[in-house]
This record gives C-alpha cells, structure tokens and sequence, in this order.
C-alpha cells in the first residue's frame, strides 16, 4: 500500500518519455527533440538529469541508428567523468549498451574516451593573448584517467575489433611537441597502460611513442643542450651574485642555514630536451615494471618485450643517423640479463655481416657493436673477448678476399662495414684492454697477440686513414706500449696526405680535410638528460681521462719478458673518473669522436708523440 500510494520519482525535465520523443521525430516533429537536445546540452545539468536520461537511453539504443548521429555526439560530449560515482557508473553502461547494439558509433566513442587522456584545458588570457593550456592542478586527474581506462576496457569487452579501430585515434590525438610537459606526460604515460589490457597493440603503440621521441632527440642535439644548461648556470650564478648585493649578512646566513633543493636542478634548461627527459623517465619506468614483478625479473615478459623493442630498433633507430639518448632503451633492457645482451650484439651482429643489408645499415650496426661493448658495464670480460673474436676473424677474412680482387684500396664507398667494423674494434680496446689484461699479463698479452692487430692496420685498405683520428691515436699508443703493433709510420704517411689546401679564390679561404669519412657516431655516447641519465648511470661505463702518469707510461713500452705476477703501472694505476673532459695534447689536426658535435665523458681528443 505503501509503495502504490508513493508519489513517482519526479525528474527535472520536459517533454515525454525518450521513447516518444525519438517515434515523434521520425514522423517529422522536432520541438521536443530539439528540446531533449537543449537540455543535454546545458552546460548546468544536474547529476539526477544525467542519470534519469542516461537510463532511458541504454532501454532505447535501437533507436540511435546512423541518422541520429548528431544526438549520439552529444551524449558523448556530456561532462561525466567529473560528476558523482552513480553518474559514472550509468554512463559506462551506456557505453557498453551503445557500441554491442550499434558498432556504427564505435569510433566516436574511442575519439571521446582518448580526448580524456591529456588534462582539460584551461583558458587563460593575459594581455588579451590566449596561453591556455593544460589543467596541472587538477586533483581528481588521476582517479579520470583510471575511468577511462575502464571505459575504453568495457567498449573493446563487448567489440573484439576495438584495436584495429583504436590505434588511428591513438596517432591521430598524440599531442605536438610544444604543448606543456604534463601534456605530454599524460597522453604517453596512459598509451603504455593500454598496452596493459590491448596487449595486439603494445608493439604499434612503442613504436608511435618512440617515434615521437625520436623526432625531439634528432631536434635536439647535444650541444644545443650543453649550451643551454651553460646559459642557465651562467644565468643562475649571475642572479645569484645580485641578489646576495641585495641582503645584509645575517639574511643571507639565515638562507643559507634552510637549504632548500630548487626543483630547477632537476629540470633541463633546453624546453624540448625537458619534454624528452621526462618521456625517457616514463619510458624506462615502464619497461622496469613489465619485466619485473614483485621485485623479481620475470623472464617471458622480458623476452617478450625485448622482441617488440628489437622490432621498434630495427624499424626506427638504426636507420636513423646521431640520435643521442632514444636508442638507450636497448641498453636498459639488456642489463636486466645477460643473455639479452648477447642476443642483442648476435642481432646486431648479422645486420653487419649480412651483404644483403645497405652498407649504412651495416656500417651503423658496426657503431652499435663498438659503443656498446665499451660502455656497458653489464657486458662481461668473456663476452667482450668472444665479440672480439668475431669481428676480428671476420676482418681477416674480408682482407683475405680483397687481397685477391681489384678493390684492394682505401675506399669508404667500397668497405665502408669494413672501417666501421675496424673502428668497433679499436673503440672497443680502448675502452677495455685493462680488463683484458687484468689478472693475468701474459695471458692477456697472448690473446690480443693472436687477434693479429699488425695484418688488420697494414692492410692496404688502411683502416687508419678513415677511422676517427682520436680513436686511432690512442688504439696507437695503447697497442705500442704493449707492442702488438706499431701504427705511428702509418699515421704519420695518412698526415702527410691530409694537408689542408688553400682555395684560390677571394680572400684565400681554408679548407680543411675532413677528418670523420665515415660520418660515424658513437650511439652510447655520455647519456646527459638530468632525470632519466639516474637509470642509466650505474650501468654506464665512462671515460676514465688519462693522466700525465698514464700518458708517461703509454709511450714507454713494456719489457719483453714481463712475469705474470709483476704488477703494471698503467694496467693498475687508477685514473679519475668524472663527466668533464681535458684536453690533453692539439692533434695534428681536429678531430671529434663524440656525436653529434660534442659531448661529455667521451675520449678527449688523444694525441701521444710517437718516437722518432
């Protein structure tokens, strides 16, 4: 009795049922759809209004066929991922009820749940100039974003082809380079968390994401960074000089007493290398945690991911020429396992011996080989040796084959995966002739002694000729002191052929000899954005820079007949090791052995003055 005599829930609304609006309409009156569209429409719309309509319209999906697209646009406009739990609720039924009864809509629904993936726009005009961007003070960001992650995981439970239908939207809304951090931050933070639930997409979405990135590293190079971190330091020292004018001395020992970390230390001061050290951070973040779980390595994720990101390298960053941080993802991966490192140097490995592959191909495969057995410090003594011998022996045989031909002269053109190939190697000692002669002298000596550095230097190819000039000079020196071969008759000879010459026209202009042929860069080069180089760092092998002591030993020869057990001063002698470098001789003329102009940690430009 209770219950009959109840008054019906009332609702704050016009016109008849949804049901009788929609029958009306068909039948040409549209006064009480064009009022259901008003109030839809209406930026003031209660919470009760939503539900109450959002409940007729999951009983009435079999009227909202392609002619009524318009109505269905507007439901999708409705402001519902900031209303109240029950709003919410009702709305993802809606979803799930609108896209089983008509998929013709399933596009428009995807474009509304990614539109939510970067914060809401604010409008802000200072100066009657409009600077509006992205809400970063919105506290219920998070709590949106795990709502339309349901939404989107409700639409593809009921539409199995939901991914084919997904990823264009994803592309198509990946925001520009030039909208805030935050932007950015969000859009590709919530792509890696599809990957979680839509797992067909997460090798299309790694290689949208590092596409992107990409496109800011090559727009970033390294010197335009070291510059602007220079120009801010200088900056920041200038102001801090002039506001210490501007305080008595006991303010300024109060301020220094509550030290306070500025954020700006953590921030890049070039805006794009920002932006890009922040999707690194994201980036690695990511791959830690799918390979990882409950702290513990979780070996198929790993191999799994590590094939999406191998496909992604081969598609994207071996092609491209002097990237300087993207290509670390790689190096991340691989130091989670040994075994993934190896696999990486096999697969680099066939890119270079494979005559099929174009020689820039090869010859960039050379440089990942050589960067990343100097500077990883997961890579193993025996691993680095056995890579040695592969590239070693495959050098012996490319000599052999030339000796023999019509090609046997110094041609990049012709051997281009051959210098690349050498300068690997050469790249590669220096970096770890130490480890290779730790422990055991002799030992050490007999192997690179029967890797046959002599036949490979005095070949007619002339490897040293093409390589870059630092490299050579310290592969000369560190080879001499050990008398595996004695390369400066050599060095001296390619000198004497790279005279600059005087150009005989107006003003008698300069020109020099290019001193890098091979357009060759070091991929792993000093990693230098502020938050991401924090992952990178412990596995990073740096330059150790040479001093007055090492360069004193490097051009005394060992003696012959060395004991096992006598200790060696520049194989034992410890050198500083930091991110600045020293200049410590002019070479004969100037060389760069960093990409893409310069960068920090690597071989300074070495020259040792060979004997007369």
């Amino acid at each position: 009795d209770e219950f009959i005599s109840s008054p019906p829930r009332k609702t704050v609304r016009f016109g008849g049922t949804l049901s009788d609006i929609l029958l009306k309409y068909e039948k040409g009156d549209t006064t009480d759809f064009e009022l259901l569209k008003h109030q839809l429409s209406d930026p003031d719309i209660k919470d009760a209004q939503i539900i109450n309509w959002l409940h007729e319209f999951r009983a009435s999906v079999a009227y909202l066929t392609k002619e009524l697209e318009q109505l269905v646009n507007i439901l999708l406009k409705l402001p519902w991922l900031r209303r109240s739990r029950e709003v919410v609720e009702e709305y993802l039924g809606f979803l799930g009820n609108l896209v089983s009864a008509q998929t013709v809509h399933l596009r428009p629904c995807l474009r509304m749940i990614v539109s939510q993936f970067v914060p809401p726009r604010i409008t802000i005009r200072e100066d009657d100039v409009d600077i509006s961007d992205s809400d970063d003070d919105d506290e219920n960001i998070s709590e949106n974003f795990d709502t339309c992650h349901r939404a989107l995981q409700t639409v593809a439970g009921y539409v199995p082809s939901t991914p084919q239908f997904l990823m264009p939207i994803l592309v198509e809304f990946f925001p520009f380079i030039n909208k805030s951090e935050r932007t950015l931050e969000c859009y590709v933070h919530n792509l890696l968390r599809v990957t979680v639930y839509l797992p067909t997409l997460r090798l299309q979405i790694l290689e949208l994401i590092i596409e992107k990135l990409l496109k800011l590293d090559v727009s970033t190079p390294q010197q335009d960074i070291e510059d602007a971190e220079e120009a801010a330091n200088n900056s920041a020292s200038e102001e801090k000089s002039t506001e210490e004018g501007l305080f008595d001395m006991e303010e300024d020992e109060d301020r220094k007493g509550n030290k306070v970390v500025s954020p700006c230390i953590e921030r890049m001061a070039h805006p794009l290398a920002e932006r890009l050290d922040i999707l690194m951070t994201i980036l690695f973040s990511y791959i830690k945690d799918v390979c990882h779980v409950d702290g513990n390595i979780n070996i198929s994720n790993t191999k799994d991911l590590y094939r999406d990101l191998v496909s992604v390298f081969d598609k994207l960053i071996l092609p491209t020429h002097a990237s300087c941080h993207v290509q670390y993802f790689m190096f991340y991966i691989c130091s989670f396992k040994l075994g993934l490192a190896e696999a990486f140097l096999d697969h680099l490995w066939k890119k270079l011996q494979d005559p099929n592959n174009p020689s820039v191909i090869r010859q960039t495969a050379g440089s990942y080989i050589g960067s990343f057995l100097a500077r990883a410090k997961f890579i193993p003594v025996v691993t680095v040796k056995a890579c040695l011998d592969l590239l070693v022996n495959w050098l012996h045989k490319y000599i052999d084959n030339q000796d023999t031909g019509t090609n046997a002269y110094c041609d990049i053109a012709l051997h281009g995966p051959f210098y690349s190939t050498c300068q690997a190697v050469f790249y590669t000692l220096i970096f770890r002739h130490k480890q290779l002669l730790d422990g055991n002298l002799r030992k050490g000596l007999s192997y690179l002694q029967s890797l046959n550095f002599e036949r490979i230097v005095m070949c007619q190819l002339n490897p040293l000729k093409i390589c870059i000039p630092s490299v050579v000079n310290l592969f000369a020196a560190i080879t001499r002191k050990y008398q595996l071969v004695f390369c400066y008759t050599i060095i001296e000879r390619n000198n004497r052929q790279f005279i600059p010459v005087v150009r005989s026209g107006t003003g008698g202009d300069l020109v020099q000899t290019c001193t890098n042929p091979l357009d060759s860069f070091f991929p792993f080069d000093p990693y230098i954005l502020k938050r991401s180089k924090k992952t990178i760092d412990p596995m990073y092998q740096f330059w150790e820079e040479l001093s007055a002591e090492d360069l004193e030993n490097l051009k005394k020869p060992i003696k012959k007949g060395t004991s096992e057990d006598e200790d060696d001063d520049f194989l034992k002698g410890e050198t500083p090791q930091n991110d600045g470098v020293v200049g410590i001789a002019p070479n004969s003329y100037e060389s760069n052995t960093r990409s893409p102009v310069s960068s920090i940690g690597s071989p300074a430009d070495c020259y040792v003055p060979y004997p007369l």
